[in-house]
């Protein structure tokens, strides 16, 4: 089953917060309150969905068997009138339970060795952003395309290949000139200012309660202040609290568009501009995720030659080869339609704008996979530019603070539209600005 970025995402936080929110009215009278498949049954029996053995229990006080547990997730598997969330849980057990679903003649696609073992994901993307200085009168509009493509390819039984493939075209400097053939025959460089990149590409291993990833991919921190790939290797350890671990380079040459420029100014000790733009880089968190409520510490090390955390300071400016970020975060989610979620860091390493965080109210939320679905949110950032170094966020960016408030909507199925706004100042000239951003993804 084709499963997109968003819907792949909506889909871990929802099984994430759905594991405890039906515990309490659990329709088993005797499953103890410590069997690892608790949340999700007593979520899918009170759904409707698992319907156990018909007499509200597991038949007395034996522990059910893996195979009886097959027999209802086949049972599951078998409706098609299940919701999302339903779904993703089904999905969940299904992985777990596959030799036995096996066993029983099931299907599970995931798990099909001989046939389909190249998956292949993706997304169409319109983006428009307008960022407005009122105090120095500026204004930047600007409108681009993306377009993913998301490999996953199966090695064996625990490994697998994944990908992304980023094709990207800024419209407002799209086909630069009128007529492309005479662009081709004077020796044009490019028709167009599109850009194809090959953004991530690992290998994950997956055993059990042990996870290793190789090659390019997405940091822990993701969601917050590392909205960007590195190359090296992770290792993580744990079910409810885990362990993370992760090493490599990463780079840094990267455009800043924000109001503060200065960001990657890469300068030597002695004043020289730096040729190498890559910082090496570790990181190690500690997480722990129980249903409603996740929460974790990470610390960040990366060292470069060199980052320049001076503003203007002429002869004094610190010029700091490590950056050293330590990053508290959590997320509660009350019910289905209410959740919290926030983050703190700070750069013990810079002297100026070394914090950063962020408080969100969320109310429901848009679900790629279902029509009609909503959600809206409102949120107060501080994102100190020393240390959001690769900002997630939108309309409160790197080197401002302010309040956002955002939208998105499910107009049709695997469709979702967003609109943000963001209204606040920037950190270092202490000007109003605001900022207003939409995007329309269309997924397959």
């Amino acid at each position: 089953m084709k499963k997109t970025l968003v819907s792949a995402l909506t889909t871990a936080l929802v099984v994430g917060a759905a594991s405890t929110t039906f515990a309490a009215a659990n329709p088993f009278s005797d499953v103890p309150a410590d069997h690892w498949a608790y949340d999700a049954v007593s979520q899918l029996a009170a759904d409707g969905v698992i319907e156990g053995y018909g007499d509200t229990t597991f038949r007395g006080n034996q522990n059910i068997t893996r195979y009886e547990m097959a027999q209802m997730i086949a049972k599951a598997m078998a409706k098609s009138d299940v919701s999302a969330a339903d779904k993703a849980l089904i999905d969940k057990l299904a992985a777990e339970f596959s030799d036995e679903l096996n066993n029983l003649g099931v299907r599970v696609s995931n798990l099909e060795r001989n046939a389909d073992m190249v998956k292949w994901n993706g997304k169409a993307e319109y983006t428009y952003y307008s960022h407005r200085d009122k105090d120095a009168n500026k204004k930047t509009n600007d409108d681009q395309l993306l377009f993913r493509l998301e490999p996953s390819a199966e090695v064996n039984s625990h490994w697998h290949v994944n990908a992304r493939l980023d094709a990207s075209t800024d419209l407002a400097k799209d086909n630069k000139d009128d007529n492309a053939d005479a662009s081709l025959r004077h020796g044009s460089d490019s028709i167009q200012d599109t850009d194809v990149t090959l953004k991530r590409v690992w290998a994950q291993g997956n055993y059990g309660n042990f996870q290793v990833k190789l090659g390019k991919f997405a940091q822990i921190d993701n969601d917050s202040i590392f909205d960007t790939s590195f190359s090296g290797a992770e290792v993580q350890f744990g079910n409810k609290v885990t362990f993370t671990a992760g090493a490599g380079r990463q780079n840094m040459d990267v455009e800043d568009d924000s109001d503060f420029n200065g960001m990657f100014d890469f300068k030597t000790k002695d004043g020289f501009i730096s040729t190498d733009k890559k910082a090496n880089y570790q990181y190690a968190g500690l997480g722990y995720g129980d249903g409603k409520f996740v929460g974790g510490v990470d610390y960040h090390h990366l060292n470069a030659d060199s980052f320049n955390y001076a503003v203007d300071k002429g002869a004094k400016a610190n010029v700091e080869d490590n950056a050293n970020i330590w990053l508290a975060k959590a997320a509660y989610r009350f019910d289905k339609t209410n959740a919290l979620n926030g983050f703190y860091a700070n750069n013990t390493s810079a002297d100026d704008f070394d914090k950063a965080w962020s408080a969100q109210y969320s109310y429901k939320g848009a679900e790629a996979e279902n029509k009609g679905t909503w959600g809206a949110w409102a949120a107060y950032r501080y994102l100190g530019q020393n240390t959001d170094l690769f900002s997630t966020f939108d309309v409160i960016r790197a080197g401002q603070k302010g309040w956002e408030v955002g939208t998105n909507y499910a107009p049709f199925k695997n469709v979702v539209a967003t609109l943000r706004y963001g209204n606040g100042k920037s950190l270092l000239e202490n000007h109003d600005v605001e900022n207003l951003f939409g995007r329309v993804e269309v997924f397959f």
